[in-house]
């Protein structure tokens, strides 16, 4: 089903003004696309797409401004009878010169007018990260995320083996919490997965026998953040014997979310085993890999060279 998003959220969330068409703001936006309408001021409306968002920047006011009252009347009313969800405006005097006649047929068509404390090209990039964030398909995952040395790390495994008791120990280590026991995780790129906390969830983790922790409360607000790339996934799970265990990391193991896979990479669990420590290790180990560096292989390599006698000791 098609995800929508109510203009009232957007405006608290995105931090907007209303200026005028207050009527209009339980409506619904349901594009992730944001229209600079500079051809429908123009009159021409073939390719215009009524369901987006318009912002009106410097580009689109000076060439109102070039034109005769009534002209702009005109071209104004063009825009409105489009009926868009919103019409935006950044901070710049340089609009300022056609707001009064916006806000005007705001409140006349009851289309919400809003103002953002950003400018024009800011302001695009944060509706636009925004909306997809907002309106794009969304999975939740049971696990935890952590930001670990700049890796997204999604941790996952059956109830009660120890994600929030690692994650904490994480964050005692200076790493970062991105949420606890429920990842929402959408694709905002071909290839690239992000991961956020449900609103409720936010900063929050659960400890069996301790009870809820807010991290930021604890450990300062540099141990949480709101989203973060998805870079790996660990899976935790009781050992088992068995199971064979890749002992060198050759063997490399993905998970696929919508279209995207990233690496995944299976820890088993016993006690006396350090997990935290163990996920930490995973985290850089896959950062090397990113960086071109495969200790598995050039082990192996350097095995081979030995059964040739061609290893050499540095």
């Amino acid at each position: 089903m098609k995800k929508t998003l109510r203009i009232r959220k957007m405006i608290k969330d995105c931090d907007l003004e209303v200026l005028a068409g207050k009527k209009g703001v339980d409506f619904t936006v349901d594009v992730e696309m944001i229209s600079r309408p500079q051809f429908e001021i123009m009159g021409n409306f073939e390719f215009s797409d009524p369901q987006r968002l318009m912002i009106i920047g410097v580009q689109e006011s000076n060439y109102l401004e070039s034109h005769t009252k009534e002209e702009r009347e005109k071209m104004v009313k063009g825009l409105f009878n489009l009926k868009p969800p919103a019409i935006i405006f950044p901070v710049n005097p340089e609009v300022e010169k056609v707001l009064d006649l916006f806000k005007r047929f705001g409140d006349e068509y009851n289309v919400p007018i809003l103002r953002s404390n950003l400018n024009t090209t800011p302001l695009n990039s944060m509706l636009y990260v925004y909306l997809h964030k907002e309106l794009s398909e969304t999975i939740s995952v049971h696990g935890v995320l952590m930001d670990i040395h700049g890796m997204g790390c999604l941790i996952i495994g059956g109830s009660g083996i120890g994600k929030s008791e690692t994650a904490l120990e994480l964050i005692k280590r200076g790493h970062i919490l991105v949420s606890d026991d429920l990842v929402d995780i959408y694709e905002s790129s071909a290839g690239s997965l992000i991961g956020t906390a449900p609103r409720i969830l936010k900063r929050y983790l659960e400890i069996r026998g301790i009870g809820i922790v807010d991290v930021i409360s604890m450990f300062g607000s540099g141990a949480y953040r709101e989203r973060k790339r998805i870079h790996m996934v660990v899976e935790l799970e009781y050992w088992q014997k068995d199971k064979e265990y890749d002992r060198l990391g050759i063997e490399s193991d993905t998970m696929k979310y919508f279209n995207t896979e990233i690496p995944k990479i299976t820890i088993p669990v016993l006690p006396g085993r350090n997990i935290a420590t163990l996920v930490e290790s995973a985290a850089m180990n896959e950062k090397l890999k990113e960086m071109g560096y495969n200790a598995a292989v050039t082990f192996t390599q350097n095995v081979s060279k030995l059964a040739r006698g061609e290893f050499e000791d540095e």
